[in-house]
């Protein structure tokens, strides 16, 4: 790893905990509330917007998000491999405060998607665009093609989180929500907890070492973030049942984004515990 950036333990804790929290403001506000997101597309309904939600119109949206996301971690990767990590490291704390900013408005009010979700994207960029290129040059000799190989397994793992919520082979009901939420918010309170405990200089070594602990620690957060997927499908398919407004496709992309993005930084912390036992 290059010596001219110093990416502390504690910097890795807050970028980590920034995407869980995202998702989980996202998920006290829509998916993982029943209550909450039914009211949310119910009120969308009454918004006088000319057309309505479609499935297909929220996964165009969602592909252009993602354009974002990559056109921002790309800058962000540049700039490391081309020995301006200072510049980098300050592009990747805008967009972790931005990112978590942007969450938070969207979140309280849905009109605002449609202009705030791009933004969301381009600032999540510049954050994994910063984190990805770190740990890629960390263990370029250990574990090659790190940052490859969770990028193909995140959307490995989306694809089947879509068939099996496509054939009904997992159903997003209501006791499924629930536990889902609850376990969302249960680590949510971990990290923060550990976050705070490392700034009193208290560690909780398994939460960031390669030890059996640690990765089956982050194994149990891959497949919830990755279920919560499942609930985002629905999510998006009854807001297209209900006729919710157009605007909501945004707002459904987002969702859907915040997500992926959690799943993408769990499994590159996931790989490079295994990276590190070797």
């Amino acid at each position: 790893m290059k010596s001219v950036i110093k990416l502390t333990i504690h910097q890795i804790k807050i970028l980590l905990s920034s995407q869980l929290q995202n998702k989980t403001i996202m998920a006290a506000f829509e998916s993982g509330n029943p209550t909450l997101s039914q009211k949310i597309f119910s009120r969308s309904i009454t918004q006088d917007e000319a057309g309505t939600m479609t499935v297909r119109g929220t996964i165009n949206k969602f592909g252009f998000l993602l354009l974002m996301v990559i056109a921002g971690a790309t800058y962000t990767w540049y700039l490391y491999y081309n020995n301006e990590q200072q510049t980098m490291m300050t592009f990747m704390w805008v967009g972790l405060i931005g990112g978590l900013i942007s969450v938070i408005a969207i979140s309280v009010k849905p009109t605002l998607a449609p202009y705030l979700s791009p933004a969301y994207g381009i600032l999540e960029g510049f954050a994994l665009g910063a984190f990805s290129a770190i740990l890629n040059d960390a263990f370029s000799k250990n574990y090659p093609g790190l940052v490859i190989q969770a990028v193909g397994l995140t959307f490995g793992v989306a694809l089947a989180m879509f068939l099996l919520y496509n054939f009904r082979i997992i159903k997003a009901t209501q006791r499924f929500k629930s536990i889902i939420f609850s376990a969302t918010a249960g680590i949510a309170i971990f990290y923060l907890v550990t976050l705070v405990l490392g700034m009193f200089h208290v560690n909780v070594p398994f939460m960031y070492d390669s030890s059996a602990l640690g990765i089956g620690l982050s194994i149990f957060v891959v497949a919830i973030a990755a279920l919560n997927l499942i609930i985002d499908f629905d999510m998006i398919e009854r807001g297209a049942d209900m006729g919710a407004p157009k605007f909501m496709e945004w707002y459904g992309a987002f969702g859907l984004l915040v997500t992926m993005v959690w799943l993408y930084v769990e499994i590159l912390r996931l790989l490079s515990r295994f990276a590190g036992r070797k």
